[in-house]
C-alpha cells in the first residue's frame, strides 16, 4: 500500500535534523551513523521496520516473482539470477525499449530541479529511510546476489551502504547551497547611480545518470552514485549487474514510491535489466541523453567508458593491487591477527583486500624478537588457518565465491609461486551448492622474474581478484617502498597498509602515498581492518590513482553532476 503523500515541509521536518548532523559529521571526520549495525535493532511496528523474521519472509515472498515497477517501454520482463550459494532467485523484471524510457526520465527533471536542494536531499533521505526499514529484506538480497555472508551482507549491503548513500546526498546539498539562490549586485559608480542587477543563481542538473551496478558491492558501490546524481536533480537510470540486480531493483522500487508520494515523477529513477548476453551498458553509455555514468568493475570496460562515453561524466572504480609494506612491529601477534582477518573477510572479494605483502628478505623485528620472511609467512598461514579452522565461523566470514572466475584464479595461484598456505574447501550445511575456499598464500622473490616457467612478476603487478595473496620478499624495506611507489603509480591501488615501528621508514610509505594518491594504514592491530572504510569520515579510494578517478564520498564526486546558471535582470 503507498504511503500518505508527503509534502516538502513534511519531509523538512522529518529529515533536516538527519541532514544537519549529517553535514557535521562530514565536517569532523568524527564517527556516527543514523543507521544501527545490529540485526536487533530493527522489527519496530511504529516505524515499521522489518524483523529477521519478517525480512526472511519478503525475501522469501519474492521468490519466483514479477517485480513490475510501472516503468514506460516495458516491453519484456527478463531474469535469470542464481544465488552463489546456489538458489535460483526466478525474479523477473522489467526489460526497457530505450528509446521510450529515456524521454519519460527526462520529462520529471523540471519539477524536480525547480524544488530546490532542500527538497531534494530530504526526498532523497525518505528514501533511505524506507529502505533501511526493509534492511532485513535487502541483506538477504544482497547475501543471494554477491555471495556475502548473511552478516556481511546486512552490514556492509545495509547501513554502511545507507551510509554512504546519506553522505552523498549531504556533500550534494553542501555543494549546491555554496552559492546562494539570489544577491543584488551593486557597483558604485562615484556621483552617478550605481549600476544594480538583481541576479539568481540556480543549481541545473546535467541529464541522465546511468549507475553501472557490480556483482560483489551492489548497494554499498552503488549508493554514492545514485544519490549524488538524484540529489544534484538528475533522473537516474540504474543499470544492474546481470548476477545482482535484486538489491538494486528493491533500492529502485522504493524510490520511485518515495518520488510519487512527494508528488515528483517516479521516472526520475528506472531500472534497465538486460537480457542474457545482451550487453546494454556499451549502448546505454554512449546515449546522447546520458550526461553521468558512475561503474565499479573491470578495468577494460572502465577504459572503455571513459574512451567512448565522450558525452558523460564518468565516475570509474577499476582493478588496484593493494600493497602492504611490512618493515617491523611491536605487536606480533596482533598484526597476524590483523591481517589474517582482512586476507579471509568476504573470501578477499573486495576492492580494498591485500594482495601484495612485501617484506625484507632477511626478515622484520618485532617485539618477540627477530623474524625471518619463511618465519612471518609460516607464522601468518597458521593465523589464517586458525581463524578458519572451524568450518561454521568460517563460513561466516568467507561467504561463497561469487563467480567462476574468482574460483579459477584461485586454483590457477599456487603454480605462480611457493604456496605457504593451501587453499581448503570447506562445506556450507545450509547450503551445499555454495563454493567456499580459504585463502591462498603464496611466496615469490621479488628479484626473481619467474618462478619454475610462470611469470611472477606480472601475477603481483596484477590484480588477482579473490582470495589470493603474495608474500613478496625484497632485499630491504627501501626496496619495498619502491616496488609499492610502482605498483601504485602503474596499477593503481584502493588501500596501502604497513607495519613498522620506525618514523622513517613510516614518512617514507607515507611520501609515496602522498606523491601517489593512495589511501594509507598504519600499524592496524586490533579491530579496524585495512580493507573497511567508515562512511562520514574515510575516503573510499583517492580518485588520483589508475584504481579510481573519483573517491567515495567527497565535495569532487558530486560537484560535477550539476552546473549553476545565473540569470540577471536590471534592478528595478
Amino acid at each position: 500500500m503507498a504511503a500518505a503523500a508527503l509534502t516538502s515541509h513534511d519531509l523538512i521536518a522529518k529529515h533536516r535534523p538527519t541532514l544537519d548532523r549529517t553535514l557535521e559529521a562530514i565536517r569532523t571526520r568524527a564517527y556516527w551513523s543514523p543507521h544501527p549495525e545490529h540485526p536487533k535493532a530493527y522489527g519496530d511496528a511504529e516505524t515499521g521496520s522489518l524483523s529477521m523474521p519478517e525480512g526472511k519472509a519478503a525475501f522469501d515472498a519474492l521468490l519466483g516473482t514479477r517485480l513490475d515497477l510501472g516503468q514506460p517501454g516495458t516491453d519484456d520482463f527478463v531474469g535469470g539470477e542464481v544465488s552463489p550459494y546456489g538458489i535460483e532467485l526466478g525474479v523477473t523484471y522489467p526489460h526497457a525499449d530505450i528509446d521510450v524510457l529515456l524521454p519519460a526520465m527526462r520529462a520529471g527533471m523540471r519539477a524536480w530541479r525547480e524544488a530546490g536542494a532542500e527538497a531534494r536531499a530530504v526526498t532523497c533521505l525518505e528514501i533511505l529511510a524506507r529502505i533501511s526499514a526493509r534492511t532485513h529484506e535487502f541483506a538477504h538480497a544482497v547475501m543471494h546476489t554477491s555471495g556475502q555472508a548473511f552478516m556481511m551482507a546486512f552490514q556492509a549491503g545495509g547501513p554502511h551502504a545507507q551510509d554512504r548513500g546519506l553522505e552523498a546526498v549531504a556533500y550534494a546539498y553542501e555543494e549546491q547551497v555554496r552559492t546562494p539562490d539570489a544577491a543584488q549586485w551593486s557597483k558604485p559608480q562615484g556621483k552617478r547611480d550605481p549600476l544594480v542587477l538583481d541576479k539568481e543563481f540556480t543549481p541545473v542538473a546535467r541529464g541522465v545518470s546511468l549507475l553501472v551496478g557490480c556483482n560483489t558491492f551492489p548497494t554499498w558501490n552503488g549508493y554514492p552514485g545514485l544519490f549524488a546524481s538524484l540529489a544534484t536533480g538528475n533522473p537516474v537510470l540504474v543499470k544492474p549487474h546481470p548476477r545482482a540486480v535484486l538489491p538494486l531493483a528493491l533500492t529502485v522500487r522504493i524510490a520511485r514510491e518515495v518520488l510519487a508520494d512527494a508528488g515528483f515523477d517516479p521516472n526520475l529513477v528506472a531500472l534497465a535489466v538486460e537480457r542474457p548476453g545482451e550487453g546494454i551498458a556499451k549502448t546505454l553509455a554512449v546515449r546522447p541523453e546520458v550526461k553521468i555514468i558512475d561503474y565499479t568493475g573491470s578495468t577494460a570496460f572502465g577504459d572503455w567508458l571513459e574512451t567512448h562515453a565522450r558525452q558523460a561524466q564518468v565516475y570509474t572504480e577499476k582493478a588496484g593491487v593493494n600493497t602492504v609494506v611490512i618493515d617491523s612491529t611491536d605487536d606480533y601477534k596482533g598484526m597476524l591477527a590483523n591481517l589474517a582477518f582482512s586476507l579471509s573477510l568476504y573470501s578477499g572479494q573486495m576492492c580494498t583486500t591485500p594482495q601484495n605483502l612485501l617484506m625484507p628478505r632477511e626478515g622484520i623485528t618485532t617485539d618477540e624478537g627477530p623474524k625471518a620472511y619463511d618465519e612471518v609467512v609460516a607464522d601468518l598461514a597458521t593465523s589464517v588457518g586458525g581463524l578458519l579452522g572451524d568450518d561454521a565461523r568460517a563460513n561466516g566470514l568467507l561467504g561463497a565465491l561469487v563467480n567462476p572466475d574468482v574460483r579459477a584464479r584461485l586454483d590457477a595461484a599456487r603454480g605462480i609461486g611457493e604456496v605457504a598456505l593451501p587453499s581448503r574447501e570447506i562445506a556450507n550445511p545450509d547450503f551445499p551448492d555454495a563454493v567456499v575456499r580459504t585463502p591462498v598464500i603464496v611466496k615469490l622473490d621479488g628479484a626473481r622474474k619467474y618462478w619454475e616457467g610462470a611469470d611472477a612478476e606480472a601475477a603481483y603487478m596484477s590484480e588477482c581478484f579473490g582470495p589470493v595473496s603474495f608474500a613478496v620478499c625484497v632485499d630491504t624495506t627501501g626496496d619495498a617502498v619502491e616496488l609499492l611507489r610502482r605498483t601504485v603509480r602503474d596499477k593503481g591501488a584502493m588501500t596501502v597498509g604497513a607495519y613498522t615501528t620506525s618514523e622513517d621508514v613510516a614518512q617514507a610509505v607515507e611520501e609515496v602515498c602522498l606523491e601517489e594518491c593512495a589511501q594509507l594504514s598504519l600499524n592496524l592491530t586490533g579491530g579496524v581492518y585495512v580493507n573497511q572504510t567508515a562512511a562520514f569520515s574515510d575516503f573510499h579510494g583517492s580518485g588520483g590513482n589508475p584504481a579510481a578517478n573519483a573517491a567515495l564520498c567527497d565535495s569532487a564526486f558530486v560537484a560535477n553532476r550539476f552546473r549553476v546558471v545565473e540569470v540577471r535582470r536590471a534592478a528595478a
